[in-house]
């Protein structure tokens, strides 16, 4: 019997109705999401062929990028699967209207071939979080793994989750999201804000979260134990991205939650994946709107978490000490530096989108 069959043994069988109502934001797991979402129990580590068996579920959240995501699955195909390490992969839909279903069915032949279980889920609420809670809810596996579903992870991916898990002190890891691009970097782009493209760099040492290293754990690239989560609860639907927004504050919410109740996680230099970045996000517009709806997302979380800062207005006082020090870089950059003068720019956007987020989103009625 192969590890995924003997480990998918234990796994209770779990069906979450599509018509199932949510509730916005969880203090606590159970009162996340409906019953029928609970976070299933980890499957324990399984002894065979001299080791333990390590089983990782993989989540990929999709909505209509049946072309990219035919890229992630020929990534995931090409990395090495150590021993030792089980894995499935789950796409769940987010109401796909293009070839999604079509092209995970394509792929179901390799993927066993490869050793790899690939599953498709539905999910008709609309939202990442939505999407990411499903996948969680629908699998078992000790091990959650959340990439996205325009990368493409690296070769040594899946070597580096099971070395690094070997280790029962690490609780979550994260990694370096580089960039795939589509068309050559404009020379006005900014490096204060990789993370509105979705990257990430910090160099090549490992580093531990909330200490050595200051950034949040990007939900395009980490792996997280499930006991970890049943310990904080699901992704917040109520900070993610909706239809007429770009709310994009669950990754944050997550990070914060995690590390709150003592989790230990790590940077990882070797846990690498490579973001696609299309020609449409590489515009001065598409910036000032991600880093003002960033801005409304730190806002809304600073509704119910505010921090242990001095306060000005509602507002953590460096978030105004950033704007002046914004002011000052669009100054010094106007006549020779576009990247500094946008990137002073975006501080200003970043404060007007926090003021919103704290007063005014959700309240204007």
């Amino acid at each position: 019997m192969g590890a995924w069959a003997r480990i998918r043994a234990f796994l209770p069988s779990i069906r979450i109705p599509r018509s199932a109502p949510h509730k916005e934001h969880m203090a606590d797991f159970e009162q996340a999401e409906p019953p029928a979402v609970a976070l299933a129990e980890a499957v324990p580590a399984l002894s065979g062929d001299g080791c333990d068996v390590l089983a990782l579920d993989v989540i990929i959240p999709t909505y209509n990028r049946a072309a990219l995501l035919s890229r992630t699955f020929e990534s995931l195909l090409a990395a090495d699967l150590p021993a030792g390490l089980a894995v499935q992969i789950n796409v769940v839909d987010n109401n796909s209207t293009d070839d999604t279903c079509r092209v995970v069915e394509s792929f179901q032949t390799r993927f066993a071939q490869a050793n790899l279980t690939l599953r498709y889920w539905f999910e008709a609420r609309q939202g990442r979080s939505h999407a990411l809670n499903r996948g969680i809810a629908e699998t078992g596996g000790a091990l959650i793994g959340l990439i996205d579903d325009d990368e493409e992870v690296d070769a040594r991916w899946f070597a580096c989750v099971r070395a690094v898990f070997n280790r029962s002190e690490v609780d979550f890891i994260g990694g370096p999201c580089k960039p795939r691009w589509s068309t050559a970097a404009p020379v006005w782009l900014p490096q204060g804000y990789g993370a509105v493209l979705g990257l990430v760099e910090a160099g090549d040492k490992v580093q531990r979260f909330g200490d050595d290293y200051a950034g949040m754990l990007m939900g395009g690239n980490a792996v997280i134990r499930r006991a970890a989560l049943q310990r904080v609860g699901l992704y917040a639907p109520h900070l993610g991205r909706g239809s007429r927004d770009l709310l994009s504050g669950e990754d944050q919410d997550m990070s914060d939650r995690l590390l709150a109740t003592g989790a230990r996680g790590e940077y990882r230099p070797d846990l690498v994946i490579y973001h696609y970045v299309p020609p449409e996000r590489l515009t001065k517009r598409y910036y000032r709107r991600r880093v003002y709806w960033n801005g409304v997302s730190h806002g809304l979380i600073d509704r119910e978490r505010p921090q242990a800062v001095p306060y000005l207005l509602g507002v953590p006082r460096f978030l105004f000490a950033q704007a002046l020090a914004g002011v000052g870089e669009m100054w010094r950059g106007l006549w020779s530096a576009p990247a500094r003068r946008f990137n002073g720019e975006l501080a200003l956007w970043h404060l007007a989108g926090f003021l919103y987020g704290k007063h005014l989103h959700g309240r204007q009625n």
